[in-house]
């Protein structure tokens, strides 16, 4: 029941990041959202969820690990609440980087649970395995619960069908889980500051340049700005006696390699459920619902990767899955690099999306169990939440640079067919395109479809550089396969 309640927080909030991705066009349509600016549905919550999970980790070292996991369940039911209710792109953007906020706090939290409910070996093997597949696995359960909610209710409610479950998981938690022991410290919450007002500039610099070139002053400025502040968040962690981010943790080889794969892999899930989400319900012509059940393999194949993986780790350690998945994906994703406007579901899009989905099932119970490897308990929050900072600030990272190459790619693309349009267009034609900026029928599917490859061109790099810091980087030491057989030390079970 403990595992239950903590995977179904997991699921909840990895779940909001794709449920809103399969109402994005109904968002658009309602609150009159562009394109590129559609991208800040989705970071403005990634964005906030990984500058602070940082934060959230420590709090739950320093104030008891239940206390915190509820009150960020809670925060997240009100954000919620509130974003399901707005009415304009402001009140959405803001109740969703609230909803990152209560997501930053329970998502470490409930990592470090794990670790510190479950012994060391097969019983938490298995407990990482829920919780991996659960990562991964949930963005596209979020796309079907999405599909289902966006086509018979409206799009409000992928933000409302987290109220009912966040109060059940703040209501089951202190019945099913124990309270961890406090470990007395303070808040570095310059450091906090700085990160995520880097990261958070990093990303907007990206999302300005598609939208009004490299050259823009504001998009330089938003650069510089990020590496002012990424440079003194290093600065403050270095001279910190208790830093939000123990540099120390970098120097453990194993682990720097598990953050840079996550990192890169994290950039490629993310935009694969953006730009596939677009493709299929744009240019296939998917309905909400059909999109939804069009991605429900995702989670099947992902569950699957996962109990491959959980199962013959200690016996071949998580190295060999860290490759292999990661080529997998990279496989998977070029592919995806051949859609075109005569593309169909069966034909061009299923097969890629099931091969990407098997590397990733693989890689996620990899990446946990080698980030929380042989960590001392006292720093299992820390460590859980840099794990879930680099996938979400990757996740937002990357999709910035992929909705960039996405917006220079279309751009190119139009410049193309608007020959053709303006010889061949209708008058309603013409009229959509003076309405919308954008070209309608056909012309606009090859646009946004030339985009939509190009971006995947960039995620499949991400992947084959995760698959080359696997490669190089990661060692399966004796003392790795002892602890994942069971034979090392770990906390007793409740």
């Amino acid at each position: 029941m403990a595992l239950l309640v903590i995977a179904s927080c997991q699921l909840m909030v990895v779940l909001d990041i794709t449920i809103v991705n399969i109402a994005l066009p109904d968002i658009q349509n309602s609150l009159g959202f562009s394109t590129t600016s559609l991208s800040w549905v989705v970071n403005a919550y990634t964005l906030t969820f990984g500058g602070l999970l940082l934060l959230g980790g420590r709090a739950g070292d320093i104030l008891g690990r239940r206390r915190v996991f509820i009150a960020g369940v809670l925060l997240f039911v009100a954000a919620s609440l509130l974003g399901g209710l707005s009415q304009n792109e402001g009140q959405l953007l803001a109740a969703r980087a609230l909803q990152g906020v209560g997501g930053a706090i329970a998502s470490p939290t409930s990592l470090a649970l794990i670790s510190t409910t479950f012994r060391e070996g097969p019983e938490r093997n298995r407990a990482f395995g829920v919780f991996a597949a659960v990562s991964a696995g949930g963005g596209a359960i979020g796309l079907l619960a999405g599909g289902i909610l966006v086509e018979w209710l409206n799009w409000r409610w992928v933000l409302f069908v987290n109220v009912p479950i966040g109060l059940l998981i703040a209501l089951a938690t202190p019945r099913y889980i124990r309270e961890s022991e406090r470990h007395p410290g303070r808040f570095d919450l310059t450091g906090a500051l700085t990160s995520t007002l880097g990261m958070v500039l990093l990303v907007y610099g990206f999302i300005r340049a598609a939208q009004d070139g490299w050259r823009d002053p504001l998009t330089l400025g938003s650069f510089a700005a990020a590496v002012v502040f990424l440079v003194a968040f290093v600065l403050v962690e270095r001279r910190s006696r208790q830093p939000i981010t123990p540099l120390h943790m970098f120097a453990d080889r194993n682990r720097a390699g598990t953050y840079g794969i996550m990192l890169c892999l994290a950039a490629a899930i993310f935009g694969m459920f953006f730009f596939l989400t677009l493709f299929v319900q744009n240019v296939l012509d998917f309905s909400p619902l059909q999109a939804g059940f069009a991605f429900l393999p995702v989670s099947v194949v992902i569950a699957i990767g996962a109990g491959i993986a959980s199962r013959y780790l200690p016996v071949y350690g998580p190295k060999p899955f860290m490759v292999i998945g990661a080529i997998l994906a990279a496989a998977g994703l070029a592919w995806l690099t051949l859609t075109d406007i005569h593309s169909t579901y069966a034909g061009s899009v299923l097969g890629p999306m099931l091969v990407f989905s098997l590397g990733m099932g693989m890689e996620f119970v990899s990446l946990t169990l080698m980030a929380l490897s042989d960590v001392p308990v006292q720093e299992t929050g820390a460590a859980s939440g840099l794990l879930n900072a680099t996938q979400q600030v990757g996740g937002s990272l990357g999709l910035s640079i992929l909705v960039t190459t996405f917006g220079t790619a279309s751009a190119n693309e139009a410049e193309k067919q608007f020959p053709a349009f303006r010889a061949g267009a209708t008058a309603a034609e013409r009229l959509e395109f003076q309405r919308t900026g954008q070209l309608p029928g056909h012309w606009g599917d090859a646009v946004l479809t030339a985009g939509v490859s190009a971006a995947f061109v960039v995620a499949a790099i991400f992947t084959a550089v995760a698959a080359l810091i696997a490669v190089l980087a990661i060692q399966v030491r004796p003392s790795d396969l002892e602890r994942l057989q069971g034979n090392g030390t770990g906390p007793p079970p409740p």
